[in-house]
């Protein structure tokens, strides 16, 4: 069907169509719907002219639908559900109440992929607010499937944690070893454990994948597992132990790329590849995303297309 013909089609076509369809006649289709017989059979008559095609047998019985009929049914059904479902939006969005977003992200990642994506969607939704929450990866995964949470921002997780719950690969975040320019360590020819263990360690909570990471980094530097450290996700915290304290802290490179870009921290010389960290977007299977979530995933891809074009990123 051409376009000019689907425009012809109107929403009483449908609503006849699918009335007639569930209750078997047209008499009962047009008690239904507060109309005529002969209304009912015209409206009936002139859908089946525009689609060219035979919808019902009308018969002594009542009106059967055809093959036809049964080819177009879910498609009538998927339009009048998406007609209801823009009703239904219209009228629950007020002005005076606020449509609230609640997203959850990881300490990490607010910062380099949710201000922007923030200010992208509120150019689209300037009245809706946005309740973000960041906490740890199983504590966002939790707040999806309480349904306390829309969308996450967060990392794959094992499959008895995912239940009920899907995950988009969004970027690769690589894990940086930060010291405040100046540091003393950068006057060493490297930076060996007994160096390292000089000053305050700074890393995420046991468990957490960065964590693994961190281990695994000083480990290859040759530093013990007892190591003492500051385990923290707090941003503030790791930006001022080791802007002001000497800290050596363990930290996605996104957390920290201004402060990078300035030269306020420096990176230390990574002992190993492999120490990048899978961000994507988490939500709920069976969750129909409202218009402005989706709004506000889009712009989370997009911020995310744009940080792994070959350009964007800081280096080493």
């Amino acid at each position: 069907m051409d376009n000019s013909l689907s425009k012809r089609i109107k929403f009483r076509h449908m609503q006849c169509f699918l009335a007639v369809l569930q209750l078997g006649t047209i008499q009962r289709a047009a008690d239904s719907l507060s109309l005529t017989q002969p209304a009912v059979s015209k409206t009936i008559a002139e859908l089946e002219e525009i689609v060219g095609a035979q919808l019902f047998e009308r018969g002594r019985t009542g009106a059967a639908v055809t093959l036809h009929g049964q080819l177009f049914a879910p498609h009538a059904r998927a339009c009048i559900d998406a007609l209801r479902l823009g009703v239904d939006a219209l009228q629950r969005y007020d002005a005076r109440q606020p449509l609230v977003v609640s997203i959850g992200a990881l300490p990490t990642v607010a910062a380099p992929l949710l201000a922007p994506a923030l200010s992208m969607f509120r150019s689209v939704w300037p009245g809706a607010s946005v309740r973000v929450s960041t906490h740890a990866n199983q504590r966002l995964l939790e707040g999806l499937q309480a349904g306390e949470l829309a969308l996450a921002v967060g990392r794959l997780s094992d499959s008895e944690h995912m239940a009920g719950l899907s995950f988009e690969h969004l970027v690769r975040e690589p894990l940086a070893i930060a010291v405040r320019a100046g540091h003393p360590l950068l006057d060493e020819p490297s930076a060996a454990a007994a160096q390292l263990a000089r000053f305050p360690i700074v890393a995420p909570p046991a468990g957490t994948l960065i964590r693994r990471l961190a281990d695994n980094m000083l480990t290859a530097f040759g530093a013990r597992s007892s190591t003492a450290l500051v385990e923290t996700m707090s941003v503030s915290l790791g930006h001022e132990l080791t802007l002001h304290h000497d800290a050596v802290w363990f930290v996605p490179v996104g957390a920290i790329e201004h402060d990078l870009a300035v030269r306020l921290l420096v990176r230390l010389p990574v002992p190993h590849a492999g120490t990048d960290e899978p961000i994507g977007l988490l939500r709920r299977i069976a969750k129909t995303l409202e218009p402005a979530e989706l709004a506000l995933a889009d712009a989370i891809r997009d911020v995310a297309r744009k940080r792994s074009a070959p350009q964007a990123g800081v280096r080493p």
